[in-house]
Parts: structure tokens; C-alpha cells; sequence
């Protein structure tokens, strides 16, 4: 399995409506600290983050991440919304 198929398996955890993953490793060749890991660009919207602030909103996906964020996930960028905040801007 790979990082990206884990990372969606883990973060079932929070009970997404959606995530959106995606790999930019590509950008960062050559970068000394991606060796033991990737940079990933994620998308996700759960009703678990209603009430959060954005540290907190991190701190679950953190979690819910595990051992991942160790080995696996070098640099991740989080972007956490509730079903909420997405219709209040459609």
C-alpha cells in the first residue's frame, strides 16, 4: 500500500465527507530531509472539525496520521473545513 492510500485509510478515522491528496514530492528532488519521506498537499472536510480552531483542526489530522507523520510524510500541507464553512462559500 502506498503513502497516499494509507494516509486516506488512517484519516477514516475522522469521518471525511472528502479528501483530496496530493503528491508533490516531485517539486522537492534533491531536498536533503525528503529522503525518508514525501511532500503532500491535503484537502480534507469533516464535521469533526466544527468548533476547532485550525491548530486543533491540524492536531486531529496529526493524529490520526500516526506513525506516518515519522516515516512516510517528510512535509504535509493541511487544509481542514467543516461541511459548513464548504456550502458558506459555494
Amino acid at each position: 500500500m502506498n503513502v497516499i492510500e494509507q494516509m486516506r485509510e488512517r484519516l477514516a478515522v475522522l469521518a471525511p465527507e472528502s479528501i483530496d491528496i496530493g503528491d508533490d514530492s516531485h517539486l522537492h528532488a534533491g531536498h536533503a530531509g525528503a529522503r525518508d519521506g514525501g511532500h503532500f498537499r491535503l484537502t480534507i472536510v469533516s464535521p469533526r472539525f466544527a468548533g476547532c480552531r485550525t491548530m486543533e483542526r491540524h492536531r486531529l489530522v496529526y493524529d490520526a496520521l500516526g506513525p506516518l507523520m515519522k516515516q512516510g510524510i517528510h512535509a504535509l500541507s493541511i487544509t481542514a473545513q467543516t461541511p459548513e464553512e464548504i456550502r458558506s462559500t459555494s
